[in-house]
């Protein structure tokens, strides 16, 4: 077989995310590559990258904490090796080998705490093999290179020596092309280049670039690719968490005015991984998407609004100080004001609900008018019930839909009314107490409490 058909990126390629690490800096008892960017675990964000890159077969190793991986990845097609005890990069990738024995096509060793690598990076990692290199790396230029391991290369890009920098010269140190730790080579390679890992170092381990370095060794081409810092840059601290946040926030508003969203103040603007956005979308300040919101053209979500789990169609007004719930669903031309939750409700097309108002389980017909201080009563401490408002029906305010109900349509409700039985269409209803009126009584109750008072003063 050539080298040509060998490396060619067009092959299945498989993954092997190193995710064995104790995660001691993070001071969590959550794994460290399951902490979310964006709401979503860094661990994922990896994988989806992968699989946009045409990823055939994954394998995550892993060791304290496994459970909480297997858990996570339920349902993906991914196999999950252990790696105990700890003996190093090289040894871990080594644990992937019986999962990935009838695989053959290139192998990526990868890290499961860089979660910002793109497909492209990726493609291009592999499109290096196709000039008869054996291996290729992942290199990057960071601002400051501290003790990252160099990568000593000719200009083409051929890797002449990968070193850790304790074992550095000078000279060598002063290089600053640095080892992200990303590595590809073709199956055939891959797996004796790690068997051939030794380690015959200070902390007795088996480390992932002498694979690079044993290829070198062996008279083979190692070739480097580089990419950015902060596309490979480990996460390994809360604090380091919270930069790479700021990162992928600052990269999601950029993409969101790009394709023709305004953003009135963009760094108070906190976007999930899912979150789309149409055209002519105004936000306003210190607006938060959790996960699964869609927003179609010309809405407007004014400021110190939360939201989550809701679709927003065209038109659809939002806030401020609002908050939607997943399971809200806003039709076209609806309007939701402040200090207003839904849950779990549809408001059709011209419903609103201006202002002091909880819609949970409810469909809200298209043109209804929700007034101010309304509750659907969705819940009796064991079930939830659902609320059915008709088209045009008008809801006074101050009033408690006790569900399950429905008022239809063209109906209205009274202010102030308790409603808990069905209300027919186009009909008034009313549910207060009778008002009771005593004359003068106010009066001589403020008589009385200010005596009182001033008897309690002597």
């Amino acid at each position: 077989m050539t080298s040509t058909s060998i490396h060619s990126p067009a092959q299945a390629f498989a993954a092997i995310i190193l995710a064995a690490g104790k995660g001691t800096r993070m001071k969590s008892d959550t794994h460290k590559v399951l902490h979310p960017i964006a709401g979503k675990p860094m661990l994922l964000h990896l994988l989806d990258s992968l699989t946009e890159a045409d990823l055939a077969r994954t394998v995550v190793v892993a060791g304290d904490r496994h459970e909480q991986l297997d858990k996570a990845l339920s349902g993906r097609e991914v196999t999950v090796a252990l790696q105990e005890p700890q003996l190093g990069t090289a040894h871990a990738a080594l644990q992937a080998r019986d999962a990935l024995a009838d695989f053959t096509g290139l192998v990526l060793v990868c890290f499961g705490d860089c979660p910002m690598v793109k497909a492209d990076t990726v493609r291009r990692l592999f499109a290096a093999l196709d000039g008869g290199a054996r291996v290729a790396v992942l290199g990057f230029r960071p601002a400051d290179p501290l003790a990252y391991g160099r990568i000593i290369a000719d200009s083409d890009g051929r890797v002449r020596k990968m070193v850790e920098y304790k074992d550095a010269s000078p000279e060598e140190r002063a290089t600053d092309l640095c080892n992200s730790g990303l590595i590809v080579a073709h199956s055939d390679d891959m797996w004796p280049l790690l068997e051939a890992v030794g380690n015959d170092n200070a902390q007795r381990e088996y480390y992932l670039p002498d694979v690079a370095t044993n290829a070198i060794a062996r008279g083979d081409t190692v070739m480097v690719i580089e990419t950015g810092a902060d596309e490979v840059a480990g996460i390994n601290s809360r604090s380091e968490l919270a930069v790479a946040e700021a990162r992928w926030q600052a990269a999601r508003r950029q993409q969101a005015m790009d394709e023709g969203a305004t953003l009135i103040a963009p760094d108070t603007v906190f976007f999930s991984w899912d979150t789309r956005l149409g055209r002519d979308v105004t936000i306003e300040p210190n607006v938060f998407f959790g996960p699964g919101v869609a927003v179609a053209d010309k809405v407007l979500i004014r400021a110190n609004s939360h939201i989550e789990g809701a679709s927003l169609a065209t038109g659809v007004k939002v806030g401020p100080f609002a908050r939607l719930r997943p399971g809200t669903v806003l039709e076209e031309g609806s309007f939701i004001g402040n200090f207003v939750e839904v849950k779990n409700a549809t408001l059709h097309a011209g419903a609103k609900a201006s202002h002091l108002t909880y819609l949970g389980d409810a469909t809200v017909g298209a043109g209804a008018n929700i007034g101010a201080g309304t509750i659907t009563c969705n819940y009796d401490g064991y079930f939830k019930y659902r609320t059915t408002i008709g088209d045009r029906a008008f809801i006074g305010s101050n009033s408690s839909l006790i569900a399950p109900v429905t008022i239809g349509a063209d109906a209205i409700v009274a202010a102030g009314s308790a409603v808990s039985h069905d209300v027919a269409p186009g009909e008034l209803r009313m549910v207060r107490a009778e008002q009771l009126v005593k004359d003068g009584w106010a009066d001589r109750f403020h008589d009385a409490m200010k005596k009182k008072k001033a008897a309690d003063k002597k």
